[in-house]
């Protein structure tokens, strides 16, 4: 069976990154037909939008999406695209590697996010001239769809610590709901948990972050405790993630388009590329995806490495490398 990928690279170092994880995935020989999508700031300049139609239903009818970066259009961009694949789940690894300057070596946590509500649900008014308000929103539904993904999540791979991150204490209305929902699938599935304040978490996340597994996070909270995390393990350049939908995902690296570097050809394509192994993961192609990971711990253990992690190393050098270690 043929599976269609939409690929979607965006702005800045997206186009750099984008083809490195699609040159991985085509040593695989597995079949995949790629379609290529615009979308971004240029899109924005030529067309008058950021995300063109026909791009978001290519996301949405694709077996899987690949999106690399959007500069400042990343709210009209992401956002819809998510939409389109219907995700409720975003899955955020942060592993520290070997060979990686790590702040916490023993760092291995995976943050599944909510993905539709909280305070990016995107409701904002203009009350008076003086008055600006955001709503933040919650659902019982939503929460238990993410409860029951996040403890599925962590039974299924292994994981046995599950933290529930949230601020009912201030939030109570919000958060209350939230974490009401997560007791109940808890309780339902016979699941063991612990559950933790959001800004209390983020400083033992600092401290103690072997102490950590699988954290299910409202979406704000998720958002800010997985790029915490980053600073763990090395940076935004080692950090892939999935938008799960029912039927449907995207992939995408949680680094955005370093405007600062595009173009110099030295971007880090470490996160697109294991982001590419969380896509044949969730297809199926569970070998191939350790193939995958297994190449990028090699790399980024023994070199060559760019110059965020250290080295002196080109976009090109690294995908070759990993090339040769697959």
């Amino acid at each position: 069976m043929t599976h269609r990928i939409a690929v979607i690279p965006g702005d800045g170092i997206g186009g750099e990154v984008v083809p490195a994880a699609i040159e991985v995935l085509e040593a695989l020989d597995l079949g995949f037909e790629f379609v290529d999508g615009e979308a971004g700031d240029y899109v924005k300049e030529e067309r008058g939008e950021a995300l063109p139609q026909e791009t978001y239903d290519l996301a949405a009818e694709a077996d899987a999406t690949l999106f690399g970066a959007a500069g400042e259009t990343a709210a009209d961009v992401i956002l819809p695209l998510r939409e389109a694949v219907d995700s409720f789940a975003n899955v955020r690894p942060a592993r520290a590697y070997p060979g990686v300057d790590a702040v916490k070596p023993a760092t291995d946590l995976v943050f599944v996010r909510e993905n539709t509500e909280g305070v990016y649900a995107g409701i904002e008014d203009d009350l008076t001239d003086d008055v600006t308000t955001l709503t933040r929103l919650i659902t019982e539904s939503a929460s238990r769809r993410i409860a029951e993904f996040g403890f599925e999540y962590a039974e299924a791979n292994g994981f046995s610590d599950v933290t529930v991150a949230h601020k009912a204490n201030v939030m109570r209305k919000t958060d209350g709901r939230f974490l009401e929902a997560c007791e109940a699938v808890a309780g339902e599935g016979d699941y063991e948990y612990d559950e933790a304040l959001m800004d209390a978490l983020a400083m033992h996340l600092i401290m103690h972050p072997e102490d950590y597994g699988v954290v299910i996070c409202p979406n704000l909270a998720g958002d800010m405790l997985s790029d915490l995390a980053a600073g763990l393990v090395g940076g935004l350049g080692l950090l892939p993630s999935a938008n799960i939908g029912p039927d449907n995902a995207l992939f995408e690296p949680v680094h955005g388009s370093a405007p600062d570097i595009a173009g110099e050809g030295i971007a880090n394509p470490a996160a697109m590329i294991l982001s590419a192994a969380m896509m044949l993961d969730h297809m199926g192609y569970g070998g191939e995806a350790t193939q995958v990971r297994d190449a990028v711990t090699a790399v980024l253990e023994d070199g060559p490495r760019t110059p965020d992690l250290g080295g002196d190393a080109s976009t090109a050098d690294v995908t070759e490398a990993v090339l040769d270690a697959l």
